[in-house]
């Protein structure tokens, strides 16, 4: 620490906390200079959790870093997947009632508002083929990245395993390291054609004695993520069964992340319906930012058996108690209309139609991608773009991958900002991604005309 740093931390010592001139005037500098070593050393009672300790600097901040540098102002967001619009009026009506009442001003059960939790087994009652008890198998979570979280804190302890798909959700990691799991990777194969031609979502595939390898007998827990994020692709039937197979022949939990459940443009199967003995094994994820335009509104949820959700209510106690109680009853109401005022397939249609008026601008420039089956993020194979030798990328951009030098470049030279996506990938396999950049399309349709706009500026860029 400089000679100034410390006299401002001195001075700040000694007029934000009030009790400290009381004290006798030697104690004071040996406190402060054991605070300054620690701080210069990083060790002692100040040295951080190795956990969060030592990361390298993630894309969220790269992307921002470069928006705030670029020349190209206003930057087009078409990057994080949050909504660029607001939730239909009948659940922005229904949040502000629920204001106006005490009890949804206090806290809420810790499993979630009884209004909820019903109207959630409700409407998921039909695709189950049974009645889904909304006291023992639905708990309401603080989104569903706590509620996974409270998944893998109900069951891993350290060193058992946990399979994820590359690419992958970034907080399955931290979620999983946590209570000390290991994370076995098993990598979503690209289309060989990829670079080539536009191909389906559904061409990213599954090597399943690749994957049938990575059990052993720590393997505790599969996460199964469909409609994925960020490939687009719907899992079929049969890709199911076999992932359910495995499971059942090695008793291994499944965790399927499916937040983006209404929003399919393909037929949709849920894993949890395939057999009993695969649905005794599998607690599924909801999310109500995701279904509702309100990714701010953190409300989520799991389902499953009684004898697996009671494990997972219990961490989700222990690590936020409860949740939002306003917004829990307005997604409630949200799913008691749903239903009558034709939300769900006018969601579908609307995104789908998003989907395809953004990805115009690649059929005009002759760039493949991935046609989505599912969700509202689309990959493009960037391989034709050709970025300068000599561009001047920061040092901890042209460290990275190839995708990463895109994105930097994109919102440099044309002003649209997307995200690289072998940050979901391992260094091992982050090779299979380079070429692609995701990007979001839940955004008003004057945005992506814009987006679409700019991005005809690689034009000049492409072989």
């Amino acid at each position: 620490m400089s000679r100034l740093g410390a006299q401002l931390l001195s001075t700040h010592l000694r007029t934000a906390t009030p009790k400290l001139p009381l004290l006798r005037a030697n104690v004071r500098p040996v406190f402060e200079v054991r605070f300054y070593s620690e701080i210069m050393s990083g060790s002692g009672k100040l040295k951080p959790a190795a956990r969060v300790s030592g990361q390298k600097q993630d894309v969220w901040s790269i992307i921002n870093e470069a928006a705030a540098a670029s020349p190209q102002q206003p930057i087009v967001n078409m990057g994080q997947g949050f909504f660029g619009y607001n939730p239909p009026p009948f659940i922005l009506d229904a949040a502000k009632d629920a204001l106006d009442r005490v009890e949804c001003n206090q806290y809420s059960p810790t499993k979630g508002r009884p209004r909820l939790k019903k109207a959630i087994a409700d409407a998921y009652s039909p695709f189950w083929g049974r009645k889904i008890d909304p006291e023992t198998e639905v708990t309401i979570t603080t989104g569903a990245n706590e509620g996974m979280l409270s998944a893998f804190m109900a069951f891993i302890e350290p060193e058992d395993e946990v399979i994820i798909f590359e690419p992958f959700f970034d907080q399955y990691i931290s979620n999983i390291e946590m209570p000390g799991g290991k994370i076995v990777y098993v990598p979503m194969h690209p289309p060989a054609t990829g670079a080539t031609k536009t191909s389906s979502a559904a061409e990213w595939t599954i090597d399943f004695d690749e994957l049938e390898r990575a059990i052993t007998p720590r393997t505790k827990m599969i996460v199964l993520n469909t409609p994925h994020n960020p490939v687009g692709k719907v899992f079929s039937k049969d890709e199911l069964q076999r992932i359910g197979d495995l499971c059942v022949k090695n008793e291994i939990i499944i965790l399927s992340d499916e937040v983006y459940d209404r929003l399919y443009y393909v037929p949709f199967t849920r894993i949890s319906r395939l057999s009993p003995e695969i649905e005794r094994l599998t607690i599924t994820v909801g999310s109500a930012g995701k279904n509702f335009y309100a990714t701010g509104w953190r409300v989520g949820w799991l389902m499953g058996p009684a004898d697996l959700i009671k494990y997972v209510s219990a961490a989700h106690t222990r690590i936020c108690y409860s949740s939002v109680s306003p917004l829990q009853e307005a997604c409630a109401v949200g799913f008691e209309q749903a239903d009558a005022k034709g939300f769900w397939d006018e969601t579908i249609k609307d995104m789908k139609a998003k989907m395809d008026r953004f990805n115009e601008v690649w059929d005009e420039l002759g760039m493949p991608y991935s046609e989505p089956e599912g969700g509202y993020f689309v990959l493009v194979n960037m391989k034709k773009v050709k970025v300068p030798e000599d561009y001047p990328f920061p040092p901890h951009v042209a460290s990275r991958p190839r995708d990463f030098k895109l994105a930097w470049f994109l919102i440099q030279e044309v002003g649209v900002a997307a995200i690289p996506p072998t940050e979901f990938y391992t260094a091992k396999n982050a090779h299979m991604a380079e070429d692609y950049i995701r990007f979001a399309v839940c955004k008003d349709d004057d945005v992506l005309e814009e987006a679409k706009r700019r991005l005809r500026g690689l034009k000049k860029y492409m072989e």
